[in-house]
């Protein structure tokens, strides 16, 4: 028996890749986008530069980049397989359509009242 130790390709894979550096960067990418969210809500909204139907969709595309990018690096799916990321990207995809279109029939109905 040799007394090397044993490793997986797949822990090698994430201790090569998430080093400090690369943690740091990842915290200051995020620490951007909030930054730039904030930017919005406290002053771009209240001094009437864009509106708040402007906004909104912007801070939904800045929260899904933001949590896209904390489930990719600190939950290491980004180094999964290719069929690991489909199961879940996929399903969240139809959930964000499902959301979109039953929010587009909701205006629907709401005008039929009126």
């Amino acid at each position: 028996m040799s007394s090397e130790p044993i490793h997986t390709e797949h822990a090698e894979e994430h201790g090569d890749t998430m080093t400090k550096k690369r943690i740091w960067n990842v915290f200051f990418v995020l620490l951007g986008i909030t930054a730039v969210e904030f930017f919005i809500a406290l002053y771009l909204v209240p001094h009437d530069v864009i509106t708040y139907h402007t906004a909104n969709p912007i801070y939904i595309v800045l929260t899904l980049a933001k949590a896209f990018y904390i489930v990719g690096y600190f939950m290491h799916l980004k180094f999964e397989k290719l069929g690991l990321i489909f199961a879940i990207i996929v399903p969240v995809l139809f959930i964000i359509g499902l959301i979109l279109v039953l929010t587009n029939e909701s205006h629907h109905w709401v005008d039929l009242r009126m």
